[in-house]
This record gives structure tokens, sequence and C-alpha cells, in this order.
């Protein structure tokens, strides 16, 4: 005999975590940060034939403040990564990045002195989608996975230690230029 048995009928069991995750994973607001051909390919995801409406992203932001996802689609050039991040931080806590494509993920075939090597450098990154450029479907996969690790994430004190170490990790990581090993 298990403690189930014992309840009455319509008793859910569950922890605030558990609860609070179940409804973060099924209400993101993704904020639009279209830079390349990335873009056509997200923009895509919210069509009717992809439809992100069914896990509850329907709606793309274009106020950083109403969104707590930020997909970042394509190349970031020097001079866009300043306001890369003051959008990333105009978004509500908690929130959450995806790095879309390779030219986001790691510069891609960019390898100079306009392009950020990697957004990781200006902004804690939550998932790195790969392709040149990723098609729909793969999009649609990063948001399942994300939406099982924002469903599982913790709350309180620890997840703001977590976010803070995150963000100084991000911002003082060495550029590409100063990385030694099989990158040249």
């Amino acid at each position: 005999m298990g403690v189930e048995e014992q309840l009455p009928a319509g008793v859910l069991l569950t922890t605030i975590e558990g609860l609070f995750g179940y409804m973060r994973k099924a209400s993101l607001w993704p904020a639009t940060f279209g830079l390349a051909c990335c873009a056509i390919e997200m923009m895509t995801t919210g069509a009717p034939r992809y439809d992100a409406a069914r896990f509850g992203m329907e709606v793309f932001r274009a106020s950083p403040r109403q969104a707590d996802l930020m997909i970042v689609a394509g190349r970031v050039s020097q001079k866009m990564a300043p306001v890369l991040r003051q959008i990333y931080d105009q978004m509500p806590n908690p929130k959450w990045v995806l790095a879309m494509g390779v030219c986001a993920s790691s510069g891609g075939m960019f390898n100079n002195y306009a392009i950020v090597q990697g957004v990781d450098h200006v902004v804690p990154v939550d998932m790195y989608l790969p392709g040149c450029p990723p098609r729909p479907e793969m999009l649609l996969d990063a948001f399942l996975k994300l939406h099982e690790d924002i469903q599982h994430g913790k709350l309180g004190a620890h997840k703001k230690a977590l976010q803070t170490e995150r963000d100084e990790a991000a911002l003082t990581a060495a550029p590409t230029i100063e990385m030694k090993g099989l990158l040249r």
C-alpha cells in the first residue's frame, strides 16, 4: 500500500520547484534578436508549418521587458555586442539565452576582428544550436531541451548565485585571439 491509495481523489503531490518549473517551461516568450540568415529559419519556426505555439511560444516579443528567452540568431559584430548585452540586462529574471547557428555559437567562418567569436563572450548562454543555418526542426528540438532544463531548474538563492557566476564567467572570458591550441 502506497500513499497514493490513502489520498482522496483529485489530490496532487509535487514540490513548489516542480510546479513553478512546469509553469515556466509552458510560457516562454522569446525576444527576437535576428542578425543574419539564421533569423529566417527562426521566423519559419513561428509559421504554421512548424507552429511554435504548440509549446507556448507563439508570441515573439520585440520588447526585452516582456521576454524571458533571447534567441541570438546569427553573427554578432563588435559594434552589436554592447547592444546585445543591454537588451539582455533589460530582460526580467529568470531569463535564458539560446545561441542559434554556428556564427552565434563560435563566430563561424568569420574569424576576424569585426565578429565576436561566440556570443558567450557577451552573455551567458544556456543552449547552443549548431548548424549553418539550423533547420526549424532543430530549433524546435532545442526548445524542448530548454524546456526540460527549465522544468528541472532551481529556485531562490541557489539560482541567483548560479546566474551571477555565469554572468561573471561570460564577461571575463578570454578573447579567441588570445587562446592557444588548435584554433589557428
